[in-house]
């Protein structure tokens, strides 16, 4: 009897990843609205335990990591700070997965790009990681503000900002990639004597 138990995973279904997204996308509006009625803990669990259960089996360590952190914020009182302080850690999330792409490379954006283009070329591999170290940036300063407003700003204003503000901003950073990467690709890719 040597059968191995396949790991319990979350379910991948594209319903299911919708629902999720439209929760994580709607945090700040659902705490602003159910921080009142059922205080901080409670929220504070239910946004740890999810993300600890949507974690990959090889990255639970994290989970607990997150878990250990929103179990020792509830004991110190402070279980407000960690339901504010949630698009802090996702922020510094994504600065991680795509800094450590820069370093490990191919870059998060050339491994998105490669979906459509196969072939990218030398040009298109040093775009993409323009595009990757300003996504660094954004998460870095958005992270930033986001940590500002949790630790100074009252509810409605980390509201507008985080349920809000940054919205308008993720747009105005897409539209403007979008944009750049028009020109980028009606320009003719250089050859070695162009050089």
């Amino acid at each position: 009897m040597n059968a191995r138990i396949a790991p319990v995973s979350a379910p991948r279904s594209p319903l299911f990843n919708l629902l999720l997204g439209i929760l994580a996308l709607g945090w700040p509006l659902a705490t602003h609205v159910l921080l009142p009625h059922l205080g901080a803990w409670p929220l504070l669990v239910a946004i740890l335990a999810l993300a600890w259960w949507r974690l990959p089996a090889a990255r639970r360590g994290w989970g607990w990591v997150l878990l250990i952190a929103g179990g020792a914020l509830i004991a110190a009182g402070h279980a407000e700070f960690g339901v504010r302080a949630w698009p802090v850690v996702l922020n510094a999330a994504m600065l991680a997965v795509f800094a450590y792409s820069l370093a490990h490379g191919p870059s998060v954006i050339e491994r998105l790009a490669r979906r459509r283009e196969p072939a990218l070329g030398p040009r298109g591999v040093r775009y993409t990681r323009r595009v990757t170290q300003a996504w660094c940036v954004f998460f870095l300063v958005n992270g930033s503000i986001a940590l500002w407003t949790a630790l100074y700003a009252d509810m409605a204003t980390w509201t507008l900002y985080n349920g809000g503000i940054v919205y308008a901003l993720l747009a105005m950073m897409f539209l403007g990639e979008w944009l750049i990467r028009r020109r980028v690709k009606s320009r003719p890719e250089e050859t070695p004597h162009d050089r």
